[in-house]
């Protein structure tokens, strides 16, 4: 369950720890018609990045482009956490990066494994991000949505708040 505190005290430490915790989220060029694609996180904190692994020869390889803009959505596992992140994406064929992240996982998607020719990677430079924190308490939840038609206004169910890695 997310916590609500670490949502307005720790934001960030919170917002990676998210990334860590899920298999996938969605990923998606700006400005191309392509539809956001499920891709598996390896975050980066330190850097603020996100890579992936990739194969050259994928659609979304084709239409990367030299400064190209991308989003790349999360939803926390309990389905309490939501965050849409944005930035630089970049192909960063990097040795150490495919040593670090590499797993029985990745291997399963690369016929000829870290020597696979159409492995690389791409970077996901995070400049902001806008996130959704909200209960899990049922409890909660109940008096926010009473005390709301009561009083005709918004619920307080969560912590929304933008962040800045520029």
């Amino acid at each position: 369950m997310v916590s609500l505190s670490k949502a307005r005290e720790e934001p960030v430490k919170q917002l990676w720890e998210e990334i860590d915790g899920v298999h996938a989220g969605m990923l998606g060029l700006s400005g191309t018609d392509m539809h956001m694609q499920p891709m598996a996180p390896f975050a980066d904190p330190q850097a603020n990045t996100i890579w992936f692994y990739v194969k050259k020869d994928s659609d979304l390889m084709q239409k990367l482009r030299p400064g190209a803009r991308a989003h790349f959505c999360v939803i926390g596992k309990d389905h309490d956490y939501h965050a849409c992140l944005s930035g630089t994406l970049t192909e960063r064929k990097s040795k150490d990066k495919i040593d670090e992240y590499w797993s029985s996982v990745v291997d399963a998607w690369f016929e000829g494994g870290k020597q696979d020719p159409t492995l690389t990677m791409i970077a996901l430079h995070i400049d902001d991000c806008e996130f959704w924190a909200s209960t899990g308490n049922p409890l909660r939840f109940g008096w926010e949505i009473a005390k709301a038609n009561l009083k005709d206004e918004a619920p307080d169910v969560g912590v929304h708040s933008k962040l800045s890695f520029a």
